[in-house]
């Protein structure tokens, strides 16, 4: 209980997102590593239109409380549900670009609202 006092909001919703990653048997972002096929759970934080080579690509940061991973989505503008806030669970295989985890085109199941 003093923990919970004492702790930052910021500390208090990772854990929150650590425990949801494991009750939803996913593996920890942080403990990901490149070229592995992983299934992860978090909260997108961004969401951005960005083009990868010319090519329209729907960007957003996956957080789960441990590290942040890079969920793209090429040849996407707009993908309903997928916006700030909202819980996903994210499966592929990831890669490594420029120091950051990267998942390519995801197989992806939006968490119902009311479980936020």
């Amino acid at each position: 209980m003093l923990d919970r006092l004492s702790s930052s909001q910021e500390e208090l919703h990772s854990a929150e997102l650590q425990q949801d990653a494991e009750a939803a048997g996913c593996t920890k972002i942080g403990d990901c590593g490149d070229r592995q096929i992983v299934k992860v759970t978090g909260t997108l934080r961004t969401v951005t239109l960005r083009p990868r080579a010319g090519v329209p690509a729907l960007e957003a940061e996956l957080f789960d409380g441990t590290a942040a991973l890079d969920v793209v989505w090429l040849g996407r503008r707009s993908i309903i549900g997928i916006e700030p806030g909202r819980k996903l669970i994210a499966s592929g295989r990831i890669s490594m670009s420029h120091g950051r985890r990267v998942l390519f085109n995801p197989k992806y199941e939006l968490r119902p609202l009311g479980q936020e």
